[in-house]
């Protein structure tokens, strides 16, 4: 029997899903333009680095045992480890982060509803508890990717010290939107490093980094499995997608560069999807033929991971930070960083202790989806109705923005 929290998944996917068809449709060939339009490049580097956390770098090796026991978890015996991995991270789900910077680039000007003071409120609180919840991630994972420090299970006081300057580093990054989006390149161009390192200490050949991509196939194959939850785990990261989703749509929304609607819901499914296929080709690669990251890898993962982990929190502390007027003109730098880190590492502990879990802010998400929709349907229908451009200020300068737009 389905459970309230599957259902409340279940219900916000395929709501989620249908509002994306419905935006396409309706608004085709609208040119769809943030406040601060960057070239494509830089906007899909914002988007995949604030996008996604450190358990892009630490989960996949622990996964693909887990998706390939079958005889334990006979729900993943539809298709092939690679493909249920890819499935969990890439391609349909990023039309969750379409839908949210498409909205906030052209709808939300004309409707307001964030701005509502209840509403306001409680999506600040959904940031600044997803922001703990990356943290805690990257906190429960690093004993496993730093066995030299403890004893590779438990986490130690090292590993309180090593998030906590993390923290400290994404608050203080948050304090200049320019460290920001240098930031989110920078990732970009650590990741690729990173991806070329492991593929050349691997040696893998042409002919094989083909023949294992081609799993990903049995994803595409059997894509109408990914969209309800296939287990408690899947329904987990569908959660977890969620609870990042206004909050990553809403930072985004303001770097938009004046693609089309059709061709920004195609740049976000297909772009991201390319290097997450080949991030986890490799990784299946090593967790199949049982190769060791111990050492220099790990350490490679780690630091990756910690720009990601960075990445992340700057972009949301920077949102939660400007929505609430709690800026570095107001209370100045360093009770700006103070507080933000005070708060931000006592609920990354509440987390790490199981009291708090994503699945509720996951759920608080959906809550403010359908709230959202009730809202223009009873009182901004015609407003939305008479949509046929972006907000007129937003203008786009041609001399920065690509060609290619």
């Amino acid at each position: 029997m389905a459970t309230f929290l599957t259902i409340v998944i279940s219900c916000g996917v395929l709501l989620a899903f249908a509002l994306v068809a419905f935006c396409v449709i309706k608004w085709w060939g609208l040119r769809v333009v943030g406040v601060t339009p960057v070239p494509l490049f830089t906007f899909i580097a914002i988007l995949f680095t604030s996008g996604l956390d450190v358990g892009l770098i630490m989960f996949p090796l622990g996964e693909f045992p887990v998706y390939a026991d079958t005889e334990t978890a006979p729900e993943y015996g539809f298709t092939n480890p690679l493909a249920i991995e890819f499935g969990f991270w890439g391609f349909l789900i990023w039309a969750f982060y379409f839908l949210t910077s498409f909205y906030f680039c052209v709808v939300e000007p004309r409707v307001k509803f964030f701005a509502i003071p209840a509403v306001k409120i409680l999506n600040n609180i959904v940031i600044v508890g997803t922001c703990a919840f990356t943290a805690s991630l990257f906190l429960v994972y690093l004993p496993s990717y730093i066995p030299e420090i403890g004893d590779g299970e438990s986490v130690v006081a090292t590993f309180y010290v090593i998030v906590f300057c993390v923290i400290l580093a994404a608050a203080y990054s948050s304090t200049d939107i320019k460290f920001v989006k240098v930031l989110s390149v920078g990732s970009t161009i650590l990741f690729a490093a990173l991806i070329a390192l492991l593929w050349a200490y691997a040696g893998i050949g042409l002919g094989e980094m083909g023949g294992t991509m081609s799993l990903i196939g049995g994803y595409f194959a059997n894509l109408h499995k990914f969209v309800t939850p296939i287990n408690a785990y899947h329904e987990f990261y569908l959660f977890w997608w969620f609870a990042w989703s206004i909050m990553i749509g809403q930072f985004t929304a303001r770097f938009v560069g004046g693609l089309r609607t059709q061709y920004l819901l195609l740049a976000l499914l297909v772009i991201p999807s390319i290097p997450l296929a080949v991030w986890f080709t490799i990784l299946y690669y090593y967790s199949s033929n049982d190769i060791s990251t111990v050492g220099l890898l790990n350490g490679a993962m780690i630091i990756v991971g910690i720009t990601f982990v960075i990445n992340s929190l700057d972009s949301l502390i920077r949102l939660y930070s400007d929505n609430l007027s709690i800026t570095t003109e107001r209370f100045g730098k360093l009770p700006y960083i103070a507080g933000n880190v005070a708060v931000l590492f006592t609920l990354t502990l509440l987390f790490q202790s199981q009291w708090l879990q994503i699945q509720w802010i996951g759920a608080v998400v959906v809550a403010i989806y359908l709230a959202c929709l009730a809202f223009i349907l009873i009182t901004k229908r015609r407003e939305v109705a008479e949509i046929q451009a972006s907000p007129p200020e937003n203008k786009l300068d041609y001399t920065k923005i690509s060609a290619a737009h």
